[in-house]
């Protein structure tokens, strides 16, 4: 077993974080797997959710789907159906979990700010401080079609929209006074409440807000954009970042240290946000059985369906009644403007993809469907318990990651490698918690009060000097 030399890493006392990102329509969760449960299902919630405070993750995250998938304005057969409302599935998983956060994915383009707020503020009163808010926006028509605005927003206007929309949420949660929040206790009486009164270029708000603030403060804030406007509104607002960056070291490492600039370029502590990548993580007793797993676990989510479908959006074409396990098509692609009207997006270049695809897949000797999965989004760690411990000390104290958010491919068991197998050598490494220190999600993450609490505090600080 190796271990980490204090000396030669920037961070010796770092711990990893994990959270469990139970996810929406998707082909990469095993559905069609004898032993996957129904994602409609209360119990497949339950046991993901009780297996991750099994494992003492800081974490249970909900992906959110707005409208089924489409493609070419038919709906995607190769999912399962659509879920219920985060937050309401969250609120049911407080009451059979005590110390995990519940963080609800929940849309700025198609919510208004005064409900969620509301909604987002009842869920962390219920867990007693453990609620989170994946704050995301949606850039396509297809999904605006479910909703009474219709449309979609450009994408500067999408972030324009969600900082504002977090801006009005904030205050609605700082309007009770100090001393009504967080005990549980609160009652109305004059002066506990100031009204919210904001005008901005997305929103005319005027309310009375209804509900004290948790032992938190607020929801914890999270955000996974990756475009240079995204990664600017989580330096700006967010405490945790979800990412793309968090297989390679070196791309870990290079999106951590650009996000950390621009928290010191926005005035915030470059330690202020928790960078958690996206992963799925496959554990077998040996490297062979570890490869092995992962080869069955990449047939289960490219079935030959998906396969086709996948290469059918490359080439711009249906390719439904082809042969997945046969060579791919040698038709040229054709070329057709991505409109945002269809859940999945068509490819920007496809002549220079399928030329790519064909030179991999003949120096390869790759059938279509190898080619999918071979020159796919390349996601996760592969390895045993003792390697993967070792390599992820290495992600954390290299100050690449604060710790993974983490995609089983199989639903409700998916987890319970990672809980059984590679927590306890984490923690024998030193890298891992052995046990809750606190009850709150943002106690779980280690994160300071919400920046409009430290606003506040400020204020309140120097009137008290000036006085």
């Amino acid at each position: 077993m190796t271990r980490t030399d204090p000396d030669d890493v920037p961070r010796p006392d770092a711990q990893l974080h994990f959270g469990v990102f139970f996810q929406g329509v998707n082909h990469w969760t095993i559905w069609s797997d004898p032993s996957s449960g129904s994602q409609i299902d209360p119990a497949s919630y339950r046991r993901v959710a009780q297996a991750a405070e099994r494992g003492l993750f800081d974490a249970f995250f909900l992906g959110e789907g707005l409208r089924l998938r489409e493609v070419d304005g038919r709906i995607h057969d190769l999912d399962v159906a659509g879920r219920p409302d985060a937050i309401t599935q969250l609120a049911a998983l407080a009451a059979v979990t005590e110390r995990i956060g519940l963080v609800s994915t929940s849309n700025t383009t198609f919510n208004e700010p005064g409900d969620l707020a509301r909604r987002l503020s009842g869920l962390d009163l219920l867990s007693a401080g453990r609620a989170g808010w994946n704050v995301v926006t949606t850039d396509n028509a297809w999904t605006g079609a479910n909703f009474r605005r219709g449309g979609y927003l450009d994408h500067a206007d999408r972030y324009r929209r969600a900082e504002e929309f977090l801006m009005v949420a904030r205050a609605i949660w700082d309007g009770w006074a100090d001393e009504w929040a967080g005990d549980g206790s609160a009652w109305a009486v004059d002066d506990a409440v100031t009204p919210v009164r904001e005008r901005t270029s997305q929103f005319d708000v005027g309310l009375a807000p209804t509900l004290p603030r948790s032992a938190q403060g607020h929801p914890v804030i999270f955000q996974a954009g990756d475009s240079s406007d995204g990664r600017d509104f989580a330096a700006r607002n967010a405490d945790v970042i979800f990412s793309a960056h968090g297989t390679d070291f070196d791309d870990a490492l290079s999106f951590a240290t650009d996000i950390r600039r621009r928290l010191l370029a926005f005035g915030r502590p470059e330690d202020d946000i928790r960078i958690l990548p996206g992963t799925e993580i496959i554990i077998g007793a040996t490297e062979e059985e570890a490869r092995e797993k992962e080869r069955w676990v990449r047939l289960g989510q490219v079935t030959p369906a998906t396969a086709l479908t996948i290469a059918g959006l490359t080439w711009n074409r249906d390719l439904s009644g082809r042969d997945a396990d046969g060579p791919l098509p040698t038709e040229e692609p054709l070329v057709e403007e991505n409109d945002g009207s269809f859940g999945s997006r068509r490819v920007a270049d496809p002549h220079a993809v399928v030329k790519m695809w064909r030179e991999k897949s003949e120096a390869n000797g790759w059938s279509l469907r190898e080619t999918v999965i071979a020159l796919g989004p390349q996601r996760g760690h592969v390895g045993t318990p003792s390697g993967l411990a070792d390599k992820f000390a290495r992600f954390v104290r290299g100050g690449a990651v604060d710790g993974f958010n983490v995609s089983p491919y199989i639903v409700p068991d998916g987890l319970d490698d990672i809980v059984n197998l590679l927590v306890p050598q984490l923690q024998e490494r030193g890298v891992y918690r052995t046990a809750y220190e606190g009850s709150t999600l943002r106690e779980h993450l280690g994160l300071r009060e919400p920046l409009t609490r430290r606003a506040a505090v400020k204020t309140h600080e120097a009137d008290r000097q000036a006085g």
